[in-house]
């Protein structure tokens, strides 16, 4: 059955479905901003899902792979377990890499990001994102076992940062807005996306606060950590020094939903779930710092439209690609600029979706800042709910669903 027929013809039931997994916000009658963007098929290029994975899987979120290693992907699933696809036979070893304990998969919390670590090959190490039973987004390290490369060593847990996700002034805690993307940027770098806390409507503007962790990017550097801590600050942090937490990298986001590093050029795409009405994608260039203390506007402004007044502060980022709900969308799914090589002309584009209506669409990104070659893609529509994207050692994409699906992006 057609996800976006089903959407069509009944989205405020499907939206109460999607809350109850997700919570995100309904559709409501007005769109409050601006034209949806409603991009047309590509023209040149055609595509489709290659299928990789259609049992074995239990809710996965997400799914990457080591830098040179070109014939495994590691898929995490939401209740705590990362499993190996081989990719050569599209099969999935019977036991999984690891099974991460102590957890709350309630709500929008779980096992949620995963990131290998530059040097994996030589140091065995990778991060995971996780939020405990307590309240607390920890950022874990675990190292490969000794001897097996498709087995860690569960003992080799060690809490990098541990982050308290309850509002402050008693505010509450929640189980929405988790965010729970990691990655190494290429300045060696970690970088952490941590949603606003939860609730709606970010009721204590803590993403707009300096001193609260959560509604940021963080910038970690764990390689050479500190005294008494598992990482340090590294040089060049906006706010050390200063009224503010030494960790952020940027700030005002709301819920990071899949962020990503563009292989290319090293930009930083973020796409940041809306409120109710508008979906958004930032992206921090390279050349303009990488998004060095850049503040994205929520919960001042949701996207390019005012959510909280006075909406006239002057430092605020506007998203470079935002869109409505019209016809039922409701909280996008960031993905990749494609850098893989199987896929003539399409190199640099990139893909991201939306939850409930089920499009997959891209763009590219020119030198001065502005969107071109919007572009919806209908075959690779897996009318199943997109969690994520992945991107393999070689820069090929995948679909990741919550219906236990991968996919693969390949040319038709």
């Amino acid at each position: 059955m057609n996800l976006r027929r089903i959407v069509l013809g009944g989205v405020q039931a499907l939206c109460s479905l999607v809350r109850a997994v997700f919570l995100v916000g309904c559709p409501g009658g007005s769109s409050n901003g601006g034209p949806t963007m409603t991009p047309a098929p590509h023209p040149t290029i055609a595509l489709r899902l290659e299928p990789m994975v259609n049992q074995g899987l239990s809710f996965p979120v997400f799914a990457t792979a080591p830098r040179d290693d070109m014939d495994r992907l590691f898929i995490v699933e939401k209740g705590g377990v990362i499993k190996i696809l081989l990719l050569a036979t599209k099969q999935l070893l019977p036991t999984p890499f690891l099974t991460v304990t102590g957890i709350d998969t309630t709500g929008e919390q779980g096992l949620l990001g995963l990131a290998f670590h530059p040097n994996f090959s030589q140091n065995g190490f990778f991060y995971v994102n996780v939020v405990t039973p307590a309240g607390f987004t920890e950022i874990r390290r675990y190292q490969v076992s000794m001897g097996n490369p498709n087995q860690a060593n569960p003992a080799s847990s060690t809490v990098i940062i541990s982050i308290d996700q309850r509002l402050p002034n008693n505010g509450g805690l929640f189980t929405n807005h988790k965010a729970g993307w990691l990655d190494f940027g290429s300045d060696g770098f970690l970088y952490i996306a941590l949603g606003d806390g939860g609730s709606g409507g970010d009721p204590q503007n803590v993403a707009q606060n300096p001193n609260i962790l959560l509604g940021k990017m963080l910038r970690l550097n764990v390689d050479a950590p500190d005294p008494g801590r598992n990482y340090s600050i590294p040089t060049g942090n906006p706010f050390v020094g200063i009224n503010g937490a030494d960790e952020i990298w940027a700030l005002g986001l709301r819920n990071p939903w899949r962020a990503s590093f563009d292989r290319g050029t090293g930009d930083l795409y973020i796409a940041d779930v809306g409120q109710g009405a508008r979906e958004e994608v930032n992206v921090a260039t390279s050349a303009s710092g990488g998004g060095n203390g850049v503040n994205y506007g929520w919960k001042i402004m949701e996207g390019t439209t005012c959510f909280f007044a006075p909406c006239n502060a002057p430092d605020l980022t506007p998203p470079v690609l935002e869109y409505d709900h019209s016809g039922g969308a409701c909280s996008i799914t960031g993905g990749y600029v494609y850098r893989g090589t199987a896929i003539q002309g399409l190199q640099g584009t990139y893909f991201y979706a939306d939850y409930c209506l089920g499009f997959v669409r891209s763009f590219r990104l020119a030198n001065n800042g502005m969107v071109t070659e919007p572009a919806e893609w209908p075959m690779l529509e897996p009318n199943e709910n997109i969690t994520s994207f992945g991107q393999d050692a070689a820069g090929e994409l995948y679909i990741v669903t919550q219906q236990n699906g991968l996919y693969r992006i390949v040319p038709n």
